[in-house]
C-alpha cells in the first residue's frame, strides 16, 4: 500500500527557486533569482542569490547575492574546504564561482563555457555543453581536462567515483548511447550502451549501479543476454519498444550483460516525460508523477514506495542518505525516506 511520506520541514521564499544541492552532511543549498516583470531581460541571465539551510529544520542560516544569475545551466555542490560551489550562467557569461559555507562570502570565481549539465564534487566540478565536457578542479577552478570527439553530441551525465557516464548522441544517426570517461582524467574507457537508442531519458549511478532509462531494451542488451530472455519467456512481444530500466555494473566499460532490466509500464507513452531516477546510498528511487519507488540497486527489488505531495510539480529533485529534497516554485521541502 502506498504510503504519504513524512514532510520534515518545508521552507517558503519571495522568489523563485531555480536549483537545490544537497549533500551527505551539511546545510542545504537553495539557489534563488527574481524574474522581471513580463519575465523579459535583456542579458543572458538574471542576477540570483544563493541560501543555506539547516538540514534538521530548514531554518535559513544566510542568504547571499551570487555572482552565479538565472539562464542556461546550472549546478551546485559542495568544495573540500567548507565552501559550496556553484556554476552557471551570468551577466558577462557562465561563471565556476566558491561561497564560504557558513557565511555565503565570496572566495573565488572563474569562467565557465556555455554548459547545459554539470556535476559537483569535492575534487572536480564537470560541466557538458553540447559539443564539449569540461572539468575543473572544485578549489583551484583551474581547468583540468576537456573531451570531445567528432561527430558527437552530449545530453546527460553520472558520476560513481573515479567513472564518468555520459549519454551521447551519433550526430549522423541521431542514436544514442552511453560512453565512460575517467572523471580525474577524461580519457575514454569505454561504452556500456552503444549508440542504437532512439531515446535515452535519464541516467544515474552510485556504488551499486548505472541504471539506464532508454526506449529500445531488445538493442540494449547483448545478444547472448537477450536469446537467454527470449527462451525463457513466452510472450513474443515482451521486449518491444516502449520506456526501460537498464542496470549495469559501474565498473563495466565494455557491452556487457545489465544486473538487471525491466520494461516500465505506463498507462500513456507521454508519461514517460515524467520519469526520473535518482541513486543513492545503494538504493534507486524512481520518480512517476507524485509517485516514488525505492528500488534496491542491485537486484531491482521494491523496498517501499511513497505518494510525496508536489513531486509532480517539481523544479528540482535529489535524495541523500534517507533524505529526500523537493523544490518547487517557490518552496523547498525535505521528505524522510526510511526503505
Amino acid at each position: 500500500m502506498t504510503k504519504t511520506a513524512r514532510r520534515r520541514w518545508s521552507r517558503e521564499f519571495e522568489s523563485e527557486v531555480d536549483g537545490i544541492a544537497m549533500g551527505a552532511a551539511g546545510p542545504v543549498l537553495v539557489h534563488l533569482y527574481d524574474p522581471p516583470a513580463g519575465d523579459r531581460w535583456i542579458d543572458a541571465a538574471i542576477p540570483g542569490k544563493l541560501a543555506a539551510l539547516d538540514r534538521s529544520s530548514g531554518e535559513v542560516l544566510w542568504t547571499s547575492p551570487c555572482e552565479v544569475g538565472y539562464g542556461r545551466g546550472f549546478g551546485a555542490g559542495f568544495g573540500r574546504k567548507n565552501d559550496a560551489v556553484v556554476l552557471g550562467p551570468s551577466t558577462q557569461g557562465h561563471r565556476i564561482v566558491r561561497m564560504a559555507l557558513d557565511s555565503g562570502e565570496l572566495l573565488a570565481a572563474g569562467k565557465a563555457p556555455t554548459f547545459d549539465a554539470s556535476i559537483v564534487a569535492p575534487d572536480v566540478c564537470i560541466a557538458l555543453g553540447i559539443k564539449r565536457i569540461t572539468a575543473y578542479d572544485s578549489e583551484t577552478l583551474r581547468e583540468m581536462w576537456n573531451y570531445g570527439r567528432d561527430g558527437e553530441r552530449y545530453h546527460h551525465l553520472t558520476r560513481c567515483g573515479d567513472r564518468l557516464f555520459v549519454v551521447y548522441s551519433v550526430i549522423a544517426t541521431k542514436k544514442r548511447g552511453v560512453l565512460v570517461l575517467s572523471a580525474k582524467k577524461g580519457t575514454f574507457q569505454g561504452s556500456i550502451v552503444m549508440p542504437r537508442q532512439s531515446a535515452i531519458h535519464d541516467a544515474t549511478a552510485d556504488e551499486r549501479g548505472v541504471t539506464v532509462l532508454l526506449d529500445d531494451l531488445e538493442a540494449a542488451l547483448p545478444r547472448e543476454t537477450l536469446l537467454a530472455y527470449l527462451s525463457q519467456t513466452t510472450h513474443g512481444d515482451a521486449l518491444g519498444r516502449g520506456p526501460a530500466l537498464v542496470v549495469f555494473d559501474p565498473s563495466a566499460s565494455d557491452e556487457i550483460a545489465p544486473l538487471w532490466f525491466e520494461k516500465l509500464r505506463l498507462s500513456d507513452p507521454d508519461e514517460v516525460g515524467e520519469v526520473a531516477t535518482c541513486a543513492d546510498s545503494g538504493k534507486l528511487y524512481l520518480v512517476r508523477g507524485a509517485l516514488l519507488e525505492v528500488r534496491d540497486a542491485l537486484t531491482g527489488r521494491l523496498l517501499g514506495d511513497w505518494a510525496v505531495p508536489g513531486l509532480d510539480e517539481r523544479v528540482g529533485w535529489t535524495v541523500a542518505q534517507g533524505a529526500g529534497l523537493l523544490a518547487e516554485e517557490t518552496r523547498v521541502s525535505l521528505f524522510e525516506l526510511p526503505a
